[in-house]
């Protein structure tokens, strides 16, 4: 047996078009996992990974609570879900339009609300399950004209702890990954400025790359984790210390 196998399990990941999300479902499937890949954009890209890794592609915007929930219904019996879906709308807290705060907040919080709702039962009944919610450092320590986004991101902490207390005697387990500053195409679009300072505050000294957030989600949702609920992994090169 491979270590972390998830031979034999279903696994649904949000937001797994693209970026970190696309990894994960990557690295789900060569874990063994048969892999559902939701989406709200980039039919193209979703239904090539689903070809790719021997999974389905399913189109939802989970920040809708009726998407999320049919998306999770046709997923079948979840025993992997992973909450990667997440927007950012940036901007100084005392211009920030009204839009822009739910847009981050339905789409980064309330969809994990909705989607974690969904499958609960299911894995209750079964008592078994593993829930790991993508948050991110920004959650932990904050960072300036991300009021939105840090708000959205801490609340995915407080609601996985909250969850896990409720699940545990279940037998299923949440847990939340925290990445640093990954490339994807969030990180892209930052002023090289940006990118040198959060360098110089790394200790590892190089942006992550998506596969590295991926290997964590891997492992928390194996059997190896068996131990581990309500906690919040870091992957962010020593940033968050």
């Amino acid at each position: 047996m491979s270590f972390a196998s998830l031979e034999g399990r279903t696994a649904l990941v949000t937001g797994a078009s693209k970026g970190i999300g696309r990894a994960i479902a990557q690295e789900l499937a060569c874990a063994g996992a048969t892999v559902v890949v939701g989406y709200r954009s980039g039919k193209d890209e979703a239904e090539a990974l689903a070809s790719e890794i021997g999974g389905r592609a399913i189109q939802a915007d989970v920040s809708v609570a009726e998407q999320a929930k049919q998306l999770v219904e046709e997923a079948g019996d979840v025993d992997i879900l992973v909450n990667n879906a997440g927007v950012t709308r940036d901007g100084l807290l005392a211009r920030m339009s009204d839009d822009d705060w739910r847009a981050v907040i339905d789409t980064n919080l309330s969809s994990v609300f909705y989607t974690c709702r969904a499958v609960t039962r299911g894995m209750m009944k079964r008592r078994a399950g593993a829930i790991v919610n993508v948050s991110s450092i920004v959650g932990v320590h904050g960072n300036w004209g991300q009021t939105n986004y840090g708000a959205s991101k801490a609340g995915i902490i407080g609601f996985t702890k909250s969850l896990a207390r409720e699940l545990g005697s279940r037998n299923v387990r949440a847990n939340v990954v925290a990445p640093g500053y990954v490339k994807t195409q969030l990180t892209d679009v930052l002023p090289e400025e940006a990118t040198s300072a959060m360098l110089g505050n790394t200790p590892l000294g190089r942006l992550g790359e998506p596969g590295d957030v991926a290997g964590a989600v891997r492992f928390l949702c194996s059997d190896e984790a068996s131990f581990i609920t309500g906690g919040v992994l870091l992957v962010d090169g020593g940033l968050g210390m």
